[in-house]
């Protein structure tokens, strides 16, 4: 038998055997014991966890009677069980790839060791692995950050569209049971959930659509404006026009919030001393839709109008000075030369400006909270957005499950969407052709 076969059985075995076959003595002492931590985790804890993730706990908690007391006993957490079978998952997963990688080592150095070639020392083998995989080395622990702290989030929370975790389901008290596709189902089927469920997706798509358009139609204009050269004091338009973008938004939403106020606010009280009546921004469905749309301009035009700052400027003259002499006047210029190449450049932006507007958090919460109420609606408004319902859903509600399939909904949304749409651009074919 060769020693690369007989190197690579024994780490199968045992990590660290191969190394010790192929006389690599410390580096077989380092993965025997990394794998003697592996082997001992899975053996006392790993096995308990992944059981609890799949029964997510069998005794809740209880009264039980000592005596002539009685106490509470603290039964399982079906979702700390979860987390902790979801992190023993994660475990087995690098274990495995660790073994693996054990038994490729053991089995490469065998194979040179067939080949009548010299072996390196473990010093050796370090410095030449960082030779080779400098940038995996480095790239790994942001690697294993992303996993543990965006990954594992994402799968506990798709994870949890599958359970009944809501109230009054809530542990310890109860123990939450896995309902596979149910809570979709209830989601599409019962009126209460789907009527409610409809009508935010019509308002969130609507939404998305508009804000998106007039942010971006609104900052390319003013930008093309300012770039005019009859236009002058440039700098001081630009930096006007900026301020709404350096204030933080929290705070620009809130003054709006009070300025539209129906009673007190300012601008009601001009419309009332101009003698007109007040609007009821706020309280109207209508009006209050209109209401967050006008607030999401003021704090995104200033974004579209820098990015088209910098591509006008990058436009080369003579593409205008030869369509003058051809005849052409500012509107065939804008259409034929500046809206294209401000699309070409901002497209990948546009893209990312309606998924962000998809998942607009901070203009509904802070102008409306979703208000007005809707009483056709399950623990929603008028003008929440389908991420607004989902915090509802988890915060205000503690509906944990029907939240989680809010989240998947809007993830495969943003997502399809996203990869679809930047597929189609020229930017993207160009960068393909490119490569």
């Amino acid at each position: 038998m060769r020693k690369k076969t007989g190197a690579a059985l024994l780490s199968a075995i045992i990590p660290g055997l191969g190394q010790f076959y192929n006389r690599q003595w410390l580096k077989g002492l380092v993965f025997l014991l990394v794998g003697s931590a592996g082997i001992y985790y899975i053996a006392h804890d790993l096995m308990g966890h992944l059981h609890g993730l799949i029964t997510l706990g069998e005794f809740p908690s209880r009264m039980v009677k000592v005596g002539k007391l009685t106490r509470m006993v603290e039964g399982d957490h079906s979702i700390f069980m979860m987390i902790n079978g979801l992190m023993a998952l994660l475990a087995l997963l690098f274990y495995t790839a660790f073994h693996l990688l054990n038994i490729r080592d053991a089995f490469l150095v065998g194979a040179a060791r067939d080949r009548k070639e010299p072996i390196h020392s473990f010093a050796e083998s370090l410095r030449a692995m960082g030779r080779r995989n400098f940038a995996y080395l480095v790239l790994a622990i942001p690697f294993v950050a992303v996993v543990f702290l965006t990954i594992l989030p994402l799968v506990f929370s798709v994870l949890l569209a599958f359970t009944n975790y809501a109230d009054p389901i809530l542990p310890p008290a109860h123990l939450v049971d896995w309902v596979g596709f149910g809570n979709f189902n209830k989601m599409l089927s019962l009126d209460v959930w789907s009527s409610t469920f409809g009508g935010v997706l019509t308002w969130t798509l609507i939404w998305a659509v508009i804000a998106t358009a007039t942010t971006y139609i609104g900052g390319v204009l003013i930008a093309v404006l300012i770039h005019q050269p009859r236009v002058r004091c440039k700098k001081l338009w630009r930096t006007l026009l900026i301020v709404p973008f350096a204030i933080p938004n929290m705070i620009s939403l809130l003054v709006m919030r009070n300025m539209f106020n129906n009673q007190f606010g300012p601008i009601n009280s001009y419309l009332r001393a101009l003698g007109l009546e007040g609007v009821a921004w706020l309280t109207n469905p209508f009006w209050a839709k209109v209401t967050v749309i006008l607030a999401n301009m003021w704090i995104g035009i200033p974004v579209t109008m820098i990015l088209a700052f910098g591509v006008l400027t990058t436009i080369p003259k003579d593409m205008y000075e030869a369509a003058e002499v051809d005849g052409a006047g500012s509107f065939y210029k804008f259409r034929m030369i500046t809206l294209p190449m401000v699309l070409f450049a901002t497209a990948p932006i546009l893209i990312m400006q309606f998924a962000g507007n998809i998942n607009s958090f901070n203009v509904i919460y802070l102008m409306t909270n979703g208000e007005p109420v809707n009483p056709n609606y399950q623990y929603a408004g008028h003008t929440d957005l389908l991420v607004t319902w989902l915090y509802k859903l988890a915060l205000n509600q503690s509906q944990y499950s029907f939240a989680s399939v809010i989240g998947i909904v809007i993830f495969l949304m943003v997502a399809t969407f996203s990869i679809w749409s930047y597929r189609r651009t020229r930017s993207f074919k160009e960068e393909d052709m490119i490569a």
